[in-house]
């Protein structure tokens, strides 16, 4: 098994969620959406390696999150808002990484999927967990006594950073 660390990353404040699929798309972030990811992304980059691999969901509010890194990301439909936990695994190759030489995978996305992927690799099945808007959680990997183990590092809310 490789050693990988999954930031995973809700998308900041967009407003209130529409019924409409491709105006959901299309939401940007608030005023107060853009401060939580500049603040996210400041906190992010104190304790990210040199080498990372960002990856956001298609939706505006998840790509401007996402841009706030001043980093280079990549868009993967599989992120995409009612996207299932199987997407999202296969998206990140869970537990190997997508990379040899990048350990750190960033994955922007949404609620309910995030929570749900959180659970089922700290706790071993899907549960609905919530993530606050513009919240970090950041598991890494790791083989202990010849186990394979998931570890939470950080979970933070957006108003604690």
């Amino acid at each position: 098994m490789n050693e990988m660390d999954l930031i995973l990353w809700r998308h900041a404040d967009a407003g209130d969620s529409v019924v409409d699929p491709v105006a959901d798309l299309k939401r940007k972030l608030t005023d107060r959406g853009r401060k939580q990811s500049e603040r996210g992304a400041r906190w992010l980059q104190a304790r990210l390696p040199e080498r990372y691999l960002v990856l956001s969901s298609p939706a505006v509010r998840a790509t401007e999150t996402a841009a706030a890194l001043g980093a280079r990301f990549k868009v993967d439909e599989r992120l995409a808002p009612g996207s299932d936990v199987a997407h999202h695994l296969a998206a990140v190759n869970w537990p190997d990484g997508p990379e040899a030489r990048v350990r750190h995978v960033i994955v922007v996305g949404h609620q309910p999927t995030l929570g749900r992927l959180a659970s089922l690799l700290l706790a071993g099945s899907e549960a609905d967990w919530s993530i606050k808007k513009s919240g970090i959680w950041w598991l890494s990997t790791r083989e202990r006594g010849g186990q394979a183990q998931v570890v939470l590092r950080a979970a933070i809310a957006p108003d604690l950073i």
